[in-house]
């Protein structure tokens, strides 16, 4: 069977490149299963520092593969347990992974597709890829976080008209509204989203993956609850080895060399 996923390892980087360029990199169960596998064998291992997502091909992700759904004549389809089964979990991994995770989205960013590129912590995204939350399209609503990332991105003005209209947003204006963090030339994005993994897995990333929890606990919490997760977490971080490093190489003016390590 052909990977539907790929896996190259270059230093303290894994680079996760789905690979189903004739589908525009569709999820079947195949690549569900072959991804969550790869994600699963980042984090455990120590060495890898950082995680970088991109796709083979011409696109990043059309998200589901719908010829992947087979439905006997009369059948009602149960959609909810695809999501439950394979694309929840996918979407809670990447938001709580102990390690930053790159996105470089190479093309078309679609359905899921598009959502799975928002649940990575850092999106750089080429000059003609485009975003398109499809899903109205075919009856319907933004699932793998759509419906969460949107507003939280974008405002509630735009997040509607993103999901009710289905209209493709190209990357300029997806950076410009804040959807992603960067654009970049076409033939220059891997070059970029290898370098900007690579210095992220140079950094504390322990501190770094506190960091990931503070944000995402920020949009539930009030000002008080925050506060109180700030000086956990900063706790925690000041305990680690990094922290003393970081110091350490601050006051004797030298590049500080980090290890990702917790206390």
């Amino acid at each position: 069977m052909t990977e539907t996923v790929r896996v190259e390892r270059r230093g303290g980087v894994h680079v996760i490149t789905l690979n189903r360029p004739e589908k525009l990199n569709a999820f079947n169960e195949v690549m569900h299963r072959e991804l969550a596998a790869a994600l699963a064998a980042a984090e455990a291992e120590p060495d890898c520092r950082a995680i970088l997502l991109t796709g083979a091909g011409r696109a990043f992700c059309a998200g589901q593969d719908l010829s992947d759904r087979v439905f006997e004549p009369g059948q009602v389809p149960d959609l909810s347990r695809t999501i439950e089964t394979f694309y929840n979990p996918l979407i809670r991994r990447l938001r709580a992974l102990p390690k930053p995770v790159v996105c470089a989205v190479n093309g078309v960013a679609a359905g899921a597709g598009a959502n799975i590129a928002l649940a990575c912590d850092i999106v750089l995204a080429a000059r003609s890829a485009k975003f398109i939350q499809a899903f109205a399209k075919i009856g319907l609503i933004p699932d793998s976080g759509g419906t969460w990332f949107l507003p939280q991105l974008v405002g509630p003005a735009r997040a509607r008209g993103l999901a009710m209209l289905a209209e493709p947003l190209g990357a300029e204006q997806a950076a410009n509204w804040g959807l992603i963090w960067k654009v970049v030339d076409d033939e220059n994005l891997l070059t970029e989203a290898n370098a900007l993994a690579a210095h992220l897995a140079a950094q504390p990333t322990h501190g770094l993956a506190l960091t990931k929890r503070a944000l995402d606990a920020a949009s539930v919490n009030s000002l008080d609850q925050q506060l109180d997760l700030e000086r956990d977490l900063q706790g925690e971080a000041g305990r680690t080895p990094d922290y003393a490093e970081g110091v350490k190489a601050f006051m004797e003016k030298r590049a500080p060399n980090f290890t990702g390590r917790a206390a």
